[in-house]
């Protein structure tokens, strides 16, 4: 396997965290109440996609293989719980 397909297998394997990282936290302001602290929406994003990887590499990691319908669960469960607590929701 050379660089290129490594890349590739790395870049497919990301995605869907990257994906669902991007849509909770552009639509998060619209359904979590507004709080003046918290980080700005880049950091927001990051923690996300962080939750979203160790998801998916914690579904690779039990399942041994990629693309279980759990992981991808997991991994939803793992984004949301993480934009709550960035976004600091509970004090409200």
């Amino acid at each position: 396997m050379d660089f290129l397909d490594l890349f590739d297998h790395l870049l497919s394997f990301a995605a869907p965290a990257l994906a669902v990282a991007l849509l909770v936290t552009l639509v998060a302001p619209l359904v979590l109440p507004r709080t003046a602290s918290g980080p700005g929406w880049w950091a927001r994003f990051a923690i996300n996609s962080a939750a979203g990887l160790a998801a998916l590499g914690a579904g690779l990691w039990y399942f041994g293989r990629d693309g279980k319908v759990a992981t991808y669960a997991a991994l939803v469960l793992a984004v949301a719980t993480a934009q709550w607590l960035a976004a600091r929701a509970w004090h409200n």
